[in-house]
């Protein structure tokens, strides 16, 4: 079964219907990048798979032990208080708050994952600096863990190089592609980068008309040279 199934979703906002027909499946280990103009639905598809908006007609079928809590979630706009005094730790920490409904306090495992998200992008380390203190770089990594935290199958992530410098964005791709390929993480990325070396997954999922639909990277790029 496939990971995640999207069936002729459509989307809206008030009256206004932005995403008219939604077809694609996503299988364990892809990594779908989705292009289209600005405004054309892409975050707004996105909220529909995260069940933040209401599909007005369609289907979103989960698949491999998955639902909308255990998807982790990088928005655009995550930047927390710079002067905030949490550490790192704290803000990886706060990516289980999905999981946890009247809990308090984190469990031991919870900990545990947390740790291990830090782990995997090399970053350990910092788990008790001040997130304050620390580079742009080095900040949307800590994010990307805490969207780890939530999720082992499928981390979803709204144009995450914004805010980052050239080097920075690579690196930060680099670790991306590691993750799906090492994890066997599925992942969809929005981005506004569409240079053949930015489109890192094997899918590209493009919005055009209020229609989207999937393709391998490949074949995408060869119809659009």
């Amino acid at each position: 079964m496939s990971l995640l199934s999207v069936k002729k979703l459509r989307l809206k906002y008030g009256e206004q219907i932005i995403i008219k027909d939604a077809s694609f499946t996503l299988e364990p280990g892809d990594f779908a990048c989705v292009v289209g103009a600005n405004g054309s639905g892409k975050s707004t598809l996105i909220k529909g798979i995260l069940g933040l908006i209401k599909p007005a007609s369609g289907a979103i079928e989960f698949g491999e032990g998955l639902d909308q809590t255990k998807i982790g979630y990088l928005p655009q706009d995550t930047r927390p208080d710079a002067n905030f005094p949490a550490t790192v730790e704290e803000i990886v920490l706060s990516g289980c708050l999905g999981h946890m409904k009247m809990r308090p306090f984190y469990c031991h495992h919870e900990k545990k994952h947390a740790m291990e998200s830090l782990a995997l992008l090399g970053i350990e380390n910092l788990a008790k600096h001040s997130f304050a203190n620390l580079s742009g770089g080095q900040r949307q990594k800590v994010l990307l863990a805490r969207s780890l935290s939530a999720t082992k199958k499928l981390l979803i992530l709204d144009e995450p190089s914004n805010n980052l410098d050239y080097k920075s964005r690579k690196d930060f791709y680099k670790t991306l592609a590691k993750l799906n390929k090492d994890q066997h993480l599925a992942i969809i990325m929005i981005t506004h980068d569409l240079d053949a070396d930015d489109l890192i997954g094997n899918k590209v999922i493009a919005i055009e008309n209020g229609a989207a639909t999937i393709a391998k990277t490949e074949e995408y790029l060869e119809k659009y040279k």
